[in-house]
């Protein structure tokens, strides 16, 4: 006899994680386990990002239990997720792109001969290889994200990305230029986020300063929704673009498609839990072949969905997937960050403990 267990689980960071939509403290997800008597043979997360997501709020929990006691129905007649009637319910949730990707997390761990937790195959998840991420620098003002620069070289990451756009740009400059003037293009690459900080009538002399400093790309320079303007400023940046937030919202092939030849950037940037997991991605990645993958403060059962199916892609650049450390209430995890790559250490344990 199976039995649903769906816990809303208040992620709380050990240190306030500055992002372009204010200081987070702590952060709501959603663990759906599926028992069987006491066995877990099933679990995900549900990752609906407050101030970021499209998934509606005042809907989301019935929606969530919803979809999910529609799925059980499902599982023991299904194989993979390219069963029609998958298709239909991800579609059928087409507004509610966290819950798209939780229900696929859900399927493949339910379908998984090894364990619960192994969604892919591959020589990572085999514990065989690793992935390169990127090391993060939070914003703050220039004192914090100073301090976060020589830890995260002392770990031996390879590529940092900054977070721009929230202090004075010529402090945010100086402390690039800090890091550049040490290390060359070559021994360390530099991305930066701006998270639509900046308009498009002054954006450009902004990466005309950064390609100077051989920043490796920027993400999201000006606010979504302006196509045009972002085409103009793909077609006029010294530095390549990358599109984040353009992405969230788009709900179809045509729709995804029409921004991605509209503006042209040089790589997309994917977040599954926002943008409807794999399927989007799959969708996208026909459209656009160059990206990177991207976890959205996922606790470690989210980041592990997302590292098994990144790599089973060969990435060559660096990922984001990095959050795991983030939190004193995080699950116990094979899950483990050294020398700037992540990697799954199938002789740890998983705990998931509320």
């Amino acid at each position: 006899m199976m039995h649903l267990d769906i816990h809303k689980h208040v992620l709380n960071f050990k240190i306030p994680g500055g992002t372009s939509r204010g200081v987070l403290t702590s952060k709501d997800t959603y663990i759906v386990r599926l028992f069987e008597v006491d066995r877990l043979v099933a679990i995900a997360e549900f990752n609906r990002f407050e101030g970021l997501s499209i998934d509606p709020l005042s809907s989301y929990l019935e929606r969530l239990k919803k979809s999910v006691e529609q799925c059980l129905g499902l599982l023991d007649s299904v194989v993979d997720l390219n069963d029609p009637r998958i298709v239909d319910l991800l579609q059928e949730n087409s507004d509610y792109p966290s819950i798209q990707f939780g229900l696929e997390q859900l399927i493949l761990s339910y379908l998984s001969n090894t364990s619960p937790f192994h969604l892919f195959d591959s020589p990572f998840s085999r514990g065989e290889s690793s992935i390169s991420i990127n090391g993060l620098i939070w914003m703050g003002d220039a004192n914090f994200m100073k301090a976060q620069i020589e830890p995260l070289l002392e770990k031996g990451f390879k590529c940092l990305k900054m977070k721009i756009g929230a202090i004075n740009f010529d402090e945010e400059h100086r402390l690039l230029k800090s890091i550049r003037d040490r290390f060359n293009h070559q021994e360390l690459t530099l991305r930066v986020d701006a998270n639509g900080a900046f308009n498009p009538e002054s954006v450009l002399s902004v990466l005309d300063e950064l390609a100077v400093l051989g920043v490796h790309s920027i993400e999201q320079p000006i606010k979504a929704g302006q196509w045009q303007e972002m085409a103009r400023v793909v077609e006029e940046s010294p530095i390549p673009i990358a599109l984040d937030e353009e992405l969230i919202g788009l709900k179809t092939v045509e729709s995804r498609t029409n921004c991605i030849h509209t503006i042209q950037p040089d790589y997309l940037i994917f977040k599954p839990a926002l943008i409807g997991g794999y399927g989007a991605i799959e969708q996208y990645r026909h459209i656009h072949d160059q990206f990177w993958i991207t976890s959205a403060l996922e606790s470690n059962i989210g980041l592990n969905a997302i590292a098994q199916y990144t790599a089973t892609l060969n990435p060559t650049l660096e990922q984001g997937l990095g959050t795991g450390s983030l939190y004193t209430n995080n699950f116990d995890s094979p899950l483990l960050v050294t020398n700037g790559a992540l990697s799954y250490q199938n002789e740890l344990p998983w705990k998931i403990q509320f």
